[in-house]
C-alpha cells in the first residue's frame, strides 16, 4: 500500500530511482572483501570485477568473501555409514530442577556430533568464469587488467563491468532471471573470437567450508553432459554428488563451441572466430527431468535482462522506502547507502523458502545451516516494508519442522513444539554445547506471524499461523517451572541467553528472555481470542506469576543469577541483550525509567569491540523507545570493526570463517522502519526514532510501525 511521504515541506512523492540510483555500489579495483551479487531471493551468484568468476584465487583469502553460486535448495550430505541421526544421538542429561532433561550437547571430537552438525550443508553450485590470455598466449592475472570499472545498477538488477587486456576493452552484462536459478551474460570486446577470451564452466565437489568448494576429490563426483540445439549451442549437465542430484542447463550464442581442455568437471566455450559478443545463459535446478533450453539464440540474454528490469523495478516503486537526502546531518547519506543496500541484499538472499543463513546465499556460515535465533533478525523488516511475501516464503518452514519440533519437546517432557536453534529444510536440530540451550529463538513465530497478521488482518492469517503459535505457546507455558518457596515462574537452569557469557547449568531469569515470554504468551493469547476462543489457563497462570525482570541500583540485571552484572568486568561482553527489552520487544512489564539508566550504562561501558553487526540496531530500537532518538541515529553509524558496511553494502562479521553477517542488514531496516513510522505507543509526530533537532529531513512512503 502507498503511503504518502511524511517530514517532508511538501509531502510530494520520494523519487524512488534517484534514491536508489545515487547508492549504485561501483569498484575501480579488485577488491577480495566487496565482491557484488545478483540473485532473486533463492539464488545468489557473485562475482568478481570481470562479472563472473574469473579469479576465484584471489577471493580465497582469510578475510575474502569467495566467489560462490548457492540455491536455497542446495544441500548436500557426506555420506552416513555410521548411520549417525539426531534420533540415536547420545543426549547429555542436566538437572532441571530435580529432573533429567536430555540436551543434544556438542561432545568435543565426537564423530558424531560433528557428523550432525555438518550435514546436510550447502554448496557451491558451480563455478562461471572466463579464461583470458594476454597477447603472448599467457593466462591474464589480476594485475594484468586496467581501467577496471564495474557498477552494481540496483534499479534494473544489472551488473555492469568493463576492463582493458592489453589495451583492449571489455564489457561484460551480468543478470540472475527472477522467474530461473541463474544467470545471463552478454560479452562484448574484441577479443571475443580473437582466440583470447574463453568462458569457462567448472564443478566442485561439495564442502561445508566457506566456498562450498572441494576441488581436490574429481572422483567423487559426476556430470553427464548432453549437447544440443541450433548448431550445437546448448548444454545439459546432470550433476552427481552422492546423494544429491542437480541439474545445469546452459545456451550459449551459436557459432560457440563447447568443448574441454583435458580438466575434470570443467567445460570451455569457445566463441566462433572474428565474433565480437558472445551470450550466454545458464540456469540450475534440483528437477533433474528438466528439458533442454529452447530459449531463442538471438534473446538470449535480452529474456533475461528485461524480466530482471521488471522485477526490480516494480521491487523499488512498492513497498518502503525512506529518503534523507533533505537532512543537514551529514551522516544522512550513509545511512540512506547502508539502508538501500541492505534491502537489496535481503532481498536476493533472505527470501527464499528456507530461513537464510547468516551469509546468506553468498557463502557459507555454519556449514550454510541457518540459526533460528537470527531468524526474526533476517527477515521481520519485510512486513514493516510492505514486502510481507518475502517473510511469508520461508514461514513455511514452521509448519514443515513442527512434526520435529514436537518430538523434540515431548522427548524432553515439555508440552508443545520446541523449535530448533541450528537447522536445516528437514527441521532437525544440532549438536551444540551453547545452541541446545537457548530459548529466545521459540518466541520468534509468535512475533513474526504477529507482524504478518498486522499487514494482513484476517481469517486466513490466523488459520495459517495458529498451529504453530499454539504449540509454540504451550512449550512455553510448559517449560516455565513453578518455584513453590517464591511463588513465581521461572526460567531454567539449564538455559544459556542471548549473552552467551553465563553458566548454563545454573543461570535462570534473564531479563530479555523473561520480557520475551511475557510479549510471546499474551500474543498468542490475542491470537485465540480474534478466533474465537477463550484464553489458555496455563498460558495466564503462566503470565500472571511469571517472575519479573530483576533490578539492581536503578539498572535491569542481565540474569536474575548474577547480581554482579554491572560490577563484574567479564559480563560487559558479546550481546548487550538486556536492551532488547525495551527495543525489540515492547517491553510488557519494562519500566521506560530503569531501561534508561541500564541502557546509558551499557552505552558508556560496554566492549564493542566483542559485539556483532545485529548489536547496534538494537541499541537504536532501545534509544528511540526510551527517548533517546540522537543515540538511536549514533548507534547505527557507531564507528567500529562489527559495524563497517563495505562498497557491496555487506556488514563485518567477525573474521575469516565470517566476512559477512547478514543479520545485521534485516536488523537495520527493522531499526529504520520503527524510527521513521514508529511504533505503538510512540510520539505523535514524524519519524519520532529519529532526533527533531532540525538536522534530520526523514521523507518515507509504506513503512508499518513495529508493536
Amino acid at each position: 500500500m502507498f503511503t504518502p511521504a511524511l517530514g517532508a515541506d511538501a509531502p510530494t512523492p520520494i523519487d524512488r530511482h534517484a534514491l536508489v540510483s545515487r547508492h549504485n555500489p561501483v569498484l575501480k579495483a579488485l577488491d577480495p572483501s566487496s565482491p557484488l551479487s545478483v540473485g532473486n531471493g533463492e539464488f545468489c551468484f557473485t562475482a568478481d570485477v570481470t562479472g563472473l568468476q574469473t579469479f576465484p584465487e584471489a577471493y580465497d583469502g582469510r578475510d575474502s568473501t569467495p566467489l560462490c553460486t548457492m540455491a536455497d535448495w542446495g544441500w548436500h550430505s557426506f555420506p552416513n555409514p555410521q548411520g549417525f541421526s539426531m534420533e540415536n544421538f547420545a543426549y547429555k542429561n542436566y538437572d532441571a530442577h530435580g529432573r533429567q532433561v536430555g540436551y543434544a550437547d556438542q561432545l568435543r571430537n565426537s564423530p558424531s556430533s560433528d557428523y550432525l552438525r555438518e550435514n546436510p550443508h550447502k554448496f557451491n553450485l558451480a563455478q562461471i568464469g572466463f579464461l583470458l590470455t594476454k597477447a603472448d598466449g599467457t593466462p591474464a592475472q589480476p594485475s594484468d587488467l586496467t581501467d577496471i570499472s564495474q557498477t552494481l545498477d540496483l534499479w534494473n538488477g544489472t551488473l555492469s563491468s568493463h576492463f582493458k587486456l592489453d589495451g583492449q576493452p571489455v564489457d561484460v552484462l551480468t543478470v540472475s532471471n527472477p522467474d530461473q536459478d541463474g544467470i545471463a551474460v552478454r560479452v562484448t570486446s574484441s577479443l571475443v573470437g580473437a582466440g583470447h577470451l574463453w568462458l569457462r564452466v567448472a564443478f566442485p565437489y561439495a564442502s561445508s567450508s566457506k566456498s562450498g568448494s572441494d576441488w581436490t576429490k574429481p572422483d567423487a563426483h559426476s556430470e553427464l553432459v548432453k549437447t544440443g540445439g541450433p548448431q550445437e549451442s546448448s548444454a545439459r549437465f546432470s550433476r552427481a554428488l552422492d546423494s544429491e542430484k542437480y541439474l545445469v542447463t546452459a545456451q550459449w550464442t551459436p557459432g560457440a563451441k563447447l568443448g574441454g581442455r583435458g580438466v575434470a568437471h570443467e567445460s570451455i566455450i569457445t566463441p566462433a572466430t572474428g565474433s565480437t559478443v558472445l551470450e550466454f545463459s545458464c540456469s540450475f535446478s534440483s528437477d533433474v527431468s528438466a528439458a533442454m533450453p529452447d530459449a531463442t539464440p538471438s534473446a538470449l540474454f535480452s529474456t533475461s535482462a528485461e524480466a530482471a528490469a521488471k522485477h526490480w523495478n516494480k521491487f523499488w516503486s512498492t513497498g518502503g522506502a525512506i529518503d534523507l537526502s533533505q537532512s543537514k546531518d551529514p551522516r544522512w547519506n550513509e545511512l540512506e547507502r547502508r539502508i538501500v543496500l541492505s534491502e537489496y541484499l535481503t532481498a536476493i538472499q533472505s527470501a527464499g523458502k528456507n530461513p537464510p543463513a547468516e551469509t546468506g546465499l553468498t557463502l557459507n556460515s555454519w556449514y550454510g545451516r541457518f540459526h533460528m535465533e537470527m531468524y526474526w533478525w533476517h527477515d521481520a523488516h519485510f512486513a514493516l516494508w510492505g514486502r510481507e511475501q518475502m517473510l511469508e516464503n520461508s514461514m513455511g518452514f514452521y509448519q514443515r519442522a513442527l512434526p520435529q519440533a514436537t518430538a523434540n519437546a515431548k522427548r524432553q517432557g515439555y508440552d508443545g513444539a520446541r523449535w530448533p536453534k541450528m537447522s536445516e529444510p528437514s527441521g532437525a536440530d544440532s549438536p551444540s554445547s551453547v545452541g541446545a540451550f537457548l530459548i529466545w529463538e521459540q518466541p520468534h513465530p509468535i512475533y513474526l506471524a504477529e507482524l504478518d497478521y498486522r499487514a494482513h488482518p484476517d481469517k486466513a492469517t490466523l488459520e495459517k499461523y495458529k498451529d504453530v503459535i499454539f504449540a509454540t505457546a504451550n512449550f512455553m507455558a510448559s517449560y516455565a517451572f513453578w518455584d513453590e518457596p517464591t511463588k513465581r515462574y521461572i526460567l531454567g537452569p539449564p538455559l544459556q541467553a542471548a549473552q552467551e557469557r553465563f553458566d548454563k547449568s545454573t543461570m535462570f531469569n534473564p531479563t530479555y528472555e523473561l520480557t520475551y515470554w511475557r510479549f510471546g504468551l499474551e500474543t498468542a493469547q490475542q491470537w485465540r481470542v480474534r478466533l474465537g476462543l477463550p484464553r489458555d489457563e496455563k498460558w495466564d497462570k503462566v503470565l500472571n506469576n511469571l517472575s519479573k525482570p530483576s533490578v539492581t541500583d536503578g539498572k535491569y540485571l542481565f540474569t536474575e543469577s548474577t547480581p554482579d552484572s554491572y560490577t563484574n568486568t567479564k559480563w560487559n561482553d558479546d550481546h548487550p541483550a538486556v536492551i532488547n527489552a525495551l527495543g525489540v520487544l515492547p517491553g510488557p512489564g519494562i519500566d521506560v525509567a530503569t531501561m534508561r539508566n541500564t541502557f546509558d550504562w551499557v552505552w558508556a561501558n560496554w566492549k564493542w569491540s566483542a559485539t556483532w553487526g545485529w548489536d547496534y540496531p538494537v541499541l537504536a530500537m532501545c534509544a528511540a523507545r526510551i527517548g533517546e532518538p540522537e543515540n538511536a541515529v549514533n548507534a547505527l553509524l557507531i564507528d567500529t570493526p562489527k559495524n563497517h558496511y563495505a562498497i557491496n553494502g555487506h556488514n563485518f562479521g567477525r573474521g575469516p570463517d565470517l566476512p559477512i553477517y547478514m543479520p545485521s542488514n534485516g536488523g537495520l531496516l527493522t531499526a529504520v522502519a520503527m524510527m521513521a513510522a514508529g511504533w505503538d505507543g510512540a510520539p505523535k509526530r514524524n519519524a519520532p526514532g529519529f532526533p527533531d533537532n532540525g538536522q534530520w529531513v526523514v521523507r518515507w512512503e509504506g513503512l508499518k510501525p513495529l508493536p
